[in-house]
């Protein structure tokens, strides 16, 4: 009993340094965003300012069009994780449900493409995107993120997990490859999809280089390339620091409000067997 008791301490306490270490940069990011430079930069640090500088936070908004950047990044990632979804889900339906030659082998190619590096389809991509006529628009972000081929991995791991009877019943009744994906296996495999669609919306609301590169209109700037104009503004080069990690607690934000509405969906899909794959 005592041991078990020490076992449950022990596991606990390793837990809260864990999570300590893992929050600290964004604890310290809210901390510094209330301080003086000075206090920024004291050494040895604190952790809370004499006199909290809750202005820096209506300073820093006022500097720059940071709600016009948080909008255009929360638009596109948004359109862009729905088109991910749709895509991935009919390619991890296709790949689990239907017979035709080379479904292997179809698999196999979309799996060397994800351990392609990025970096290295900028160059194609963006010479693709200038003869669309895409280069500095919203389409140019959508059209370029469309398809996620860890989208298109994950959403088949979930749908490999669904009965067969189910599906088998399913076709018993008449039910079509339309209504199949949409009316069976996608309700059964919403914790993984939702799951998906979270991660999704995080990466391309945080996406920075390849939006840098095909942006060049401010007024279509996402929070991320915003952010790197407020912090090199003027030539300041983050010498408004308290305005700087101000600007960015607020840019987090929406990706705040995300978690704490789809957290259930997010913990459940993580435990999801489709996810471990």
């Amino acid at each position: 009993m005592v041991s078990t008791l020490s076992k449950n301490v022990l596991r606990h306490i390793l837990l809260f340094l864990l999570s300590f270490f893992i929050a600290f940069p964004f604890l310290w990011m809210v901390s510094s965003a209330i301080k003086t430079k000075e206090e920024i930069w004291h050494f040895p640090p604190t952790w809370w300012p004499k006199v909290p500088q809750w202005h820096n936070f209506i300073e820093a908004w006022n500097s720059a069009p940071f709600g016009l950047y948080i909008f255009n990044s929360t638009f596109t990632a948004l359109i862009i994780v729905c088109l991910q979804v749709v895509n991935s889900s009919m390619m991890a339906y296709a790949l689990t449900q239907l017979k035709f030659k080379g479904k292997e082998v179809l698999f196999f190619s979309i799996l060397v493409t994800y351990m392609l590096p990025v970096a290295a389809t900028y160059v194609p991509s963006y010479i693709l995107l200038a003869h669309l006529g895409m280069l500095d628009s919203y389409q140019g972000i959508i059209v370029s993120n469309a398809v996620s081929v860890f989208g298109i991995f994950l959403i088949r791991q979930a749908f490999m997990q669904i009965s067969k009877e189910v599906i088998e019943a399913a076709k018993l009744d008449g039910a079509g490859h339309w209504t199949l994906l949409w009316r069976i296996m996608f309700p059964l495999g919403k914790s993984t999809i939702i799951t998906f669609a979270f991660i999704s919306f995080v990466q391309m609301y945080n996406n920075y280089l390849w939006p840098s590169l095909i942006l060049s209109s401010q007024e279509k700037f996402l929070i991320t390339i915003g952010l790197r104009q407020f912090f090199i503004e003027d030539g300041a080069y983050g010498i408004k620091w308290p305005l700087v990690m101000a600007a960015s607690t607020f840019a987090i934000f929406p990706l705040l409000v995300l978690f704490f509405v789809a957290e259930k969906w997010f913990i459940k899909g993580i435990g999801d067997r489709g996810v471990k794959g």
